[in-house]
């Protein structure tokens, strides 16, 4: 649970709703000359925020806010900004800012509650969380991230009921569905969280978290022929990914197939007394290190992982776990650990690929592409190398092979909205108009209105100009084979 923890509450942090109310702002901002106008700042600020360009939309957020004091619009978006740039503390001081000129907004709060959250902070949170939802009792984001509290406080009845509120919106998210049946689970509702779970996994049949949860119910419940099945679809799946092998691999255990568990456990380097790392060396320490070093707290096994590492500086599987454990919270140590393992066992693609991921995420996007593509040349059906690359060359400004590995990444998951919104802009960015606008209508026709709200809009933004610019014979007339 410790791990779709660490996932939750970043996807809850990145997708807060941009949108916002400034319905009459324009009026009173008239005495403002085109060149000093708040109103016009912020809506290019929002622009630039838009497609990703945040230092450039916190400084129009910053002129609007000081040419009007008072706009609380502004200073919640600039706050939003603020928490992806990982500046917390100033993020913290903005949605307060927020909170101050407009008491009776409840999104403010809601983001509020989820970046104090994300800082381990849930008893502030849950305070702030209860007042979003007294000015708002529907704020789906306040009741997703509540939901979570309690379920981490040891209270899964009311988790359970706040999630099922969630849900009961036919435009819930997955991730919601998720929340839910792990709090009935929790709360020993066995029935209601494989009927939730059966719900996620009729939308997404290749699920891992539901499927492993799901396995590990009907191992509970005696059904071991079903668990089995689930665990089968589940293993191709947890590839890279230590907390969920082990869960794999413990299911496996549990269910009475000893052997398949420790053929899971070595394929994905779970540690164990006697692992041996791409020296031959094995990993030296007490039974209950290794065991703390497997945990799915990260916390727990951070602390047992840099312990084990004293005593094997030269171990790549400790290395790679080390690198994992650090991916999210400390970007630049992730990659050190990572570049150290490769460096050991360069062979190993699942090193490689999280040395390349750790390369995306502190933006070294021209060294992520090149391990990328030799990760790819020995693995090509790597679904992680894959993503990280279309990542990388699209922030490369390099679309047409950017939009070349989102096409294999719909092809591998056609669900995957947002893979049509990359092909979409990336042929908008080229000139490519007619397909930009098919790749569009794709994109907002598969869209969740919800979790894709933000690229939405700006579609909805952009749809009459293109259309008018397809009319008048714009655009470049290429057409790139599959690109819809």
């Amino acid at each position: 649970m410790a791990g779709f923890r660490g996932a939750f509450l970043l996807m809850v942090t990145l997708s807060l709703v941009f949108s916002l109310t400034i319905i009459g702002l324009a009026q009173s901002e008239e005495g403002f000359g085109d060149g000093a106008d708040p109103i016009k700042l912020f809506e290019r600020g929002q622009n630039f925020h838009g497609r990703g360009d945040l230092a450039k939309a916190l400084e129009l957020y910053d002129e609007a806010i000081k040419l009007r004091p008072e706009f609380p619009e502004a200073e919640f978006q600039r706050a939003n900004v603020l928490v992806s740039l990982n500046r917390e503390a100033d993020a913290e001081r903005g949605f307060k800012r927020t909170i101050e000129l407009r008491k009776d907004w409840a999104l403010p709060y809601a983001a509020l509650g989820s970046l104090l959250t994300s800082l381990n902070r849930d008893k502030e949170a849950e305070a702030i969380l209860r007042e979003a939802l007294k000015l708002d009792t529907n704020n789906n984001l306040a009741i997703r991230i509540l939901a979570g509290i309690r379920l981490r406080a040891g209270d899964a009845k009311e988790a359970a009921t706040l999630a099922r509120r969630v849900t009961n919106d036919q435009d819930a998210t997955i991730s919601a569905w998720m929340l839910r049946a792990l709090a009935e689970r929790a709360a020993g509702e066995h029935a209601n969280a494989l009927a939730s779970l059966n719900h996620i996994l009729g939308v997404d049949p290749l699920h891992r978290a539901a499927l492993i949860e799901r396995a590990e119910i009907y191992i509970k419940d005696g059904k071991k022929d079903l668990a089995f099945d689930d665990l089968a679809k589940a293993e191709p799946l947890i590839r890279g990914d230590q907390n969920s092998a082990s869960r794999v691999a413990a299911a496996y255990e549990l269910a009475g197939k000893p052997e398949e568990a420790q053929r899971v456990a070595k394929s994905a380097g779970i540690l164990q007394e006697g692992t041996a790392s791409a020296d031959g060396s094995k990993v030296v320490g007490t039974p209950e290190e290794i065991e703390a070093a497997n945990s799915e707290d990260h916390e727990i096994s951070r602390k047992a992982l840099e312990a084990l590492f004293v005593k094997n500086p030269k171990n790549a599987t400790l290395l790679a776990r080390l690198g994992n454990v650090y991916r999210t919270t400390d970007p630049d140590r992730s990659l050190d650990y990572y570049r150290r393992a490769v460096e050991l066992d360069p062979r190993n693609a699942d090193y490689a690929t999280g040395y390349s991921s750790a390369l995306v995420q502190t933006r070294r996007f021209p060294d992520a592409v090149v391990v990328l593509r030799r990760v790819l040349a020995v693995a090509p059906d790597n679904y992680a190398a894959h993503a990280n690359l279309a990542t990388a060359l699209y922030a490369l400004k390099q679309y047409p092979a950017a939009l070349s590995e989102y096409q294999w990444l719909l092809k591998a998951k056609p669900d995957l909205a947002v893979a049509y919104y990359f092909i979409a802009t990336s042929h908008d960015y080229l000139g490519e108009y007619e397909q930009a606008l098919a790749a569009y209508e794709a994109f907002v026709a598969r869209a969740d209105p919800k979790a894709n709200q933000l690229e939405i809009e700006k579609v909805k933004l952009r749809l009459p100009t293109l259309r008018r610019q397809i009319k008048l014979g714009e655009g470049v007339k290429q057409n790139r084979k599959g690109t819809t």
